[in-house]
């Protein structure tokens, strides 16, 4: 009876501590704030200018993007630990390859997946999809105008050290964060899922298309701590919405095609409620 019952606690124990490690934060909370900031530059939107792929074309590209330091004040979290200030910023910019595949029915899929190779202090390991319909009219400017519409997603984590990079490091004060010799290992999982329509414009046959857009964003974005301090002490805790969130986005940009076979564009992407990109694209067409 007495080893039975020092088992029961023991384990009652063990769930507590298993709850403390979780952290549920309110939308408007820094916490929160941070997560779906961090959402808008992994979001998988369009690469380029709305238009019919036909089945059996390839486009095999890549973009690349400025990402914004968020406000500092977001920064000072305490909603799940002592107070602080997190060093959320680990890349200047993020990219990704891009492969488009025109399928039956004026159909085409959009892949892209992001191996774990560190960029600044960022270890991505990501994988975006989208499905995508467009349909071309005859009406409008000299190149007619081409609408598509568009699901994707964008699942997989970030890894990195946000609560206890090297420089907050210290060993003087047990019950002071980031008492360690070791940077935290952070993850992030931005756990996306969007749907948008784009309409594009050709004011002339030279191969230049205009193009905006909006759309709309479901998040459900995760954070967990990864860090060891001096006593020996794991902090795992993981921090996450309390429920999934939907941002409204817009977009515009302009793409040329050289000679059908290559295409650059840019692109402006926004989420209101978050940060606002600059994006670069460019890619290789096949067939």
């Amino acid at each position: 009876m007495h080893r039975g019952f020092v088992v029961a606690v023991m384990l009652c124990a063990s769930v507590e501590s298993a709850r403390a490690q979780r952290c549920l934060v309110a939308e408007g909370t820094n916490e929160a704030q941070l997560l779906a900031f961090y959402t808008a530059p992994l979001a998988f939107s369009v690469a380029t200018a709305p238009e019919v792929t036909n089945a059996g074309r390839i486009r095999i590209g890549a973009e690349l993007e400025y990402v914004p330091r968020p406000d500092p004040a977001l920064e000072q979290t305490g909603a799940c630990f002592t107070q602080k200030s997190e060093e959320t910023s680990l890349s200047p910019v993020f990219g990704r390859p891009r492969i488009t595949i025109g399928i039956p029915l004026g159909f085409s899929i959009e892949l892209s997946y992001l191996p774990p190779v560190t960029i600044a202090r960022a270890t991505p390991n990501l994988f975006s999809f989208a499905v995508a319909h467009a349909t071309h009219f005859a009406f409008g400017p000299a190149g007619g105008t081409t609408v598509m519409l568009r699901g994707h997603g964008t699942y997989g984590n970030v890894k990195g050290a946000i609560t206890c990079p090297s420089g907050s490091l210290q060993q003087t004060t047990p019950s002071a964060p980031c008492y360690g010799t070791e940077p935290s290992e952070d993850t992030f999982r931005p756990n996306i899922l969007g749907g948008e329509i784009a309409v594009g414009l050709s004011p002339t046959s030279r191969g230049f298309s205009f193009y905006g857009g909006a759309g709309a964003n479901r998040i459900a974005p995760r954070f967990q701590v990864g860090f060891r301090d001096l006593t020996g002490f794991m902090d795992s805790t993981k921090v996450e919405l309390q429920e999934p969130i939907v941002r409204a986005t817009v977009f515009g940009g302009v793409t040329a095609v050289v000679r059908r076979v290559f295409d650059l564009g840019a692109q402006i992407y926004s989420v209101p409620s978050d940060a606002t990109l600059f994006r670069l694209m460019g890619g290789f067409r096949f067939r």
